[in-house]
């Protein structure tokens, strides 16, 4: 069966994943309209398949008016990937509250917002997918990640239940946990909460600092694996990109395991 056109909503488009996913769509013959928060910088993007547009996921007006440009421009929301959002590092005693709240509110509530001003769209249509850009991070976490993690993890949750709930409407949910790769993680983009000597030492804040420009992943070959993945017949709920996120990931649910197994007795032990 020929592959159909499909068009893209694609969130945080300025750099990384957002803008080798829209380069993939492309490549493979679909529509897109790219936003970020300053839609000028995705001129070069723009073309005969591109059409860009402001989107500042914490502003509820401009997701709306996203969701509407790319159906007056396209006619129809296929694919609507959720990418915005930026590092943060700091021990918990570290960050404050209201940092705690401005990652949560890009990473976690604006996702939603995303999502759910589009869910209506795929539903009717009988057909679609939602990507979440999660990370590895998304189902363990390390020292110092804690508020990433956090707004990672309530995606994932999120995203769970969704999928069990559009799936008999014919519309997909693909939550990608990427490793390390080269996109501006580590850079200028990264959020870097205070510093309280006793955590000085943290290894991921030094590693942070050294990491941009080192990590193992192809941003470019992660955009072409979440094509190829939604082309598949039955794609998977999880995709971990990344042999680090692959290792990390087999690791965390071996922990899980052996933590079930070895208190299978009294967790069993507590029933009426």
């Amino acid at each position: 069966m020929a592959r159909t056109e499909r068009v893209w909503l694609i969130t945080g488009c300025s750099a990384g994943f957002g803008r080798e996913l829209v380069r993939a769509a492309v490549a493979a013959g679909d529509r897109v309209m790219a936003t970020a928060r300053r839609p000028e910088q995705l001129a070069d993007l723009a073309g005969d398949r591109v059409r860009t547009h402001a989107l500042d996921v914490t502003d509820p007006a401009q997701v709306a008016e996203a969701v509407q440009a790319t159906l007056r421009e396209f006619g129809r929301i296929d694919v609507v990937v959720n990418n915005a959002g930026h590092g943060s590092v700091g021990a918990v005693e570290e960050f404050t509250m209201d940092e705690l709240r401005s990652v949560m509110e890009v990473m976690f509530f604006g996702a939603v917002a995303v999502t759910k001003a589009v869910v209506p769209h795929l539903r009717e249509q009988g057909t679609g997918a939602i990507v979440q850009i999660s990370s590895m991070g998304g189902q363990l976490s390390m020292p110092g990640f804690g508020a990433y993690c956090a707004a990672k993890f309530a995606l994932e949750g999120m995203s769970e239940a969704l999928a069990a709930e559009v799936e008999p409407f014919g519309v997909r949910v693909l939550i990608v946990e990427p490793g390390a790769f080269r996109t501006e993680f580590g850079g200028a983009r990264m959020h870097r909460s205070r510093e309280i000597e006793a955590y000085r030492d943290l290894p991921t804040r030094a590693a942070v600092d050294t990491m941009d420009g080192t990590q193992p992943g192809n941003p470019a070959k992660a955009a072409q694996a979440i094509v190829r993945v939604l082309d598949a017949e039955k794609p998977p709920l999880r995709l971990a990109l990344g042999t680090d996120a692959v290792e990390a990931l087999r690791g965390k649910h071996a922990e899980l395991r052996a933590d079930l197994d070895a208190w299978e007795e009294v967790s069993r032990s507590t029933a009426l």
